[in-house]
């Protein structure tokens, strides 16, 4: 014990004994200049004796007062210097007061506390920058990977600061940084050398060993204009996390990663009216289907921040249900949850689900997804996608929920496949029930999400791992994509915005070409596309398009209140024709009658054609618009 007490206070009494000395000798110092250097006089000595009785012990009672001893002289820095001001002034003015009161002046030149007060923040500040300065330099003259730093903004300079401090791993070298101002500056004694078209002279110049990134809140055109610089410098390049992460506290600005596909295909962080989302959900009882999926797991994540009353998680799948509780267990241990494993088509199971809960608000995220498994399996697509659809849309009415909120894809519009056209027929269902319910029912459509299951992104990354081919279907194909924790949040905007009926469609950007993906995910695994690992073409598989589209053209896309955020028209039908088609629909999956289903399916979704997936690749010119 007596050990640790001095290895945490030895520093401070260091401090302490260095600043008593400095407050006697200034005052000495005081009185030898205003003497004009000459020799003291006995009696002079005998008065600075007397005073510093009183200078000593009241300035370091002012040193204490104001913190003075809180700061490292490590980190000396501006606050530092204005705390030895305060405490300077005040024990200056405190002590001349006492000093008056006691001796009246007598013998103390007028001049000497002014003096004295000059000299003291001079001997208190010097020696800590000195030190600060030694320390950094030493930091400087590390043996660590030379580092040039992209962006010289705040996130370079916390970078910077924390990278400083491992000197033994790196030698920060040089800044890049666009913009005009910040070129010739310094930032820790490590300059700006230029902008980040000149990254290859200065790597080469410098002999660079690494490139970070600290430009956490680039656009992704930013940042693949930047990649491609930094990828032709021929070094590693790293990157500091993404703004969200670090708003959120998930991680430090020091965590650095390898750049990822997602920081060229992200957009812009996005802003939502999280105080609405919050009084729409907080304390609500949330039911969310496909809830162990990538986006209704997403969806209870950011969910359980709103504190709801209660989250109810239908899953079918009993590994991911198992993996989003142990998750959802662990890091909010106060959410009251239920995690029920089951099947939206079970029309039993879901009464009793609405029936012991009373949720006010549903997601409703489950359904089967892969385009090419389906095509051959329409049964198993229009029993989950519609019917299954239709079984939780027909509990919420019955049971009065407040909100549902369909997730639909962009393969519902002009749809050429199966999926496509069964989540097409759902949408139709939820948007004409909602004129017959008190209950607002929103559709929210969008495309790709980055990382979801069984998306084209993990199958690269196993292809690349493996050495390749990696398999291309088509070099014109495009598709939009966006995060899955930014398609959450729009989804959960969507429940301020709607008013019932509606169809959401989500900003998703700019399209982008599969092949693009490819040959930049190879490249950012280090290797060169063509050369290293081979990118082949497969053709399009049974129902793909080359173009997927967010909206019909006569669904007249309309602005809402919030950028990111459309409206499409929707399409209105006889309800008494509807529920007839879906009797037929829940007919034929009984009898397992593929046929009858296409035709019903054709019926409902009357632009659906099935055409061969090389017509339907075509593009968006070649689907004709049947209206109803």
């Amino acid at each position: 014990m007596p050990k640790k007490f001095l290895n945490t206070f030895s520093p401070r009494m260091v401090a302490l004994v260095h600043d008593v000395l400095m407050v006697a000798l200034s005052w000495v110092l005081a009185y030898w200049l205003r003497l004009n250097l000459d020799a003291l006089s006995p009696e002079v000595i005998q008065d600075i004796t007397k005073s510093l009785l009183v200078v000593v012990p009241v300035q370091l009672m002012a040193f204490v007062y104001i913190g003075l001893y809180k700061g490292v002289w490590r980190f000396a820095s501006i606050p530092d210097i204005v705390r030895i001001l305060k405490a300077v002034v005040m024990g200056v003015v405190i002590g001349m007061v006492i000093l008056f009161l006691w001796k009246r002046g007598v013998g103390m030149p007028r001049s000497v506390p002014v003096i004295h007060a000059a000299l003291l923040v001079l001997m208190l500040s010097g020696p800590r920058l000195l030190y600060r300065w030694l320390k950094d330099r030493h930091l400087y003259l590390s043996t660590g990977q030379r580092v040039l730093i992209v962006g010289a903004g705040q996130a370079g300079e916390m970078l910077a600061r924390d990278l400083l401090r491992d000197s033994n791993k790196y030698q920060l070298i040089a800044f890049v940084d666009d913009k005009d101002r910040r070129l010739g500056r310094e930032i820790h004694g490590i300059p700006v050398t230029g902008k980040t078209r000149d990254i290859c002279q200065i790597v080469e110049k410098h002999q660079i060993d690494i490139i970070m990134l600290a430009i956490p809140s680039a656009s992704a055109k930013q940042m693949q204009r930047i990649i491609d610089y930094c990828e032709e410098s021929g070094v590693p390049f790293r990157s500091v996390p993404l703004l969200q992460d670090l708003v959120s506290g998930k991680v430090a600005i020091n965590d650095i990663r390898e750049v990822s596909i997602e920081d060229l295909l992200g957009r812009d962080l996005i802003s939502l009216d999280w105080k609405d989302i919050n009084s729409q959900l907080s304390r609500k009882r949330i039911l969310i289907t496909g809830g162990g999926g990538s986006i209704g797991s997403e969806l209870c994540r950011q969910i359980a921040l709103m504190q709801p009353e209660n989250l109810i998680l239908v899953e079918s799948s009993e590994f991911n249900l198992y993996a989003i509780e142990m998750e959802l267990r662990k890091t909010f241990p106060e959410l009251d949850l239920q995690c029920k494993l089951g099947d939206v088509i079970d029309s039993s199971y879901v009464e009793y689900i609405f029936q012991a809960y009373r949720p006010n608000v549903v997601f409703h995220a489950a359904a089967y997804k892969h385009v090419p498994m389906l095509e051959a399996q329409i049964r198993q697509a229009l029993r989950n996608n519609v019917l299954g659809t239709r079984c939780v849309a027909e509990a919420a009415d019955r049971y009065a929920v407040d909100e549902f909120v369909l997730v639909s894809t962009d393969k519902a519009v002009n749809p050429a496949n199966i999926m496509g056209a069964s989540k097409r027929a759902a949408e139709i269902f939820c948007q004409n029930l909602n004129a017959r319910s008190a209950t607002k029912y929103i559709t929210v459509r969008f495309g790709n999400v980055l990382g979801s299951a069984g998306s084209v992104i993990p199958l690269f990354r196993k292809q690349i791992a493996s050495g390749g081919p990696v398999t291309v279907t088509d070099s014109r194909m495009e598709r939009y994509f966006m995060t899955i924790p930014e398609a959450c949040q729009l989804i959960m905007q969507t429940t301020v915005l709607g008013d019932g009926g509606e169809i959401f469609v989500l900003d998703m950007g700019e399209p982008v070409k599969i092949k693009y993906l490819a040959e930049q995910m190879i490249r950012l695994s280090g290797k060169l596309p063509g050369e290293d690992i081979e990118i082949t073409y497969t053709g399009l598989r049974p129902g793909e398009k080359l173009y997927e589209e967010l909206f019909h053209e006569k669904e007249h896309l309309e602005g809402t209140s919030h950028e990111k955020v459309f409206l499409a028209r929707h399409r209105k039908v006889d309800w008494n024709w509807l529920v007839g088609k879906l009797e037929g629909v829940s007919e034929a999956c009984e009898e397992m009658d593929d046929d009858a289903l296409s035709e019903y399916l054709n019926a409902l979704v009357p632009e659906y054609h099935e055409k061969s997936s090389m017509d339907a690749g075509l593009g968006k010119a070649d689907v004709v618009y049947i209206s109803q």
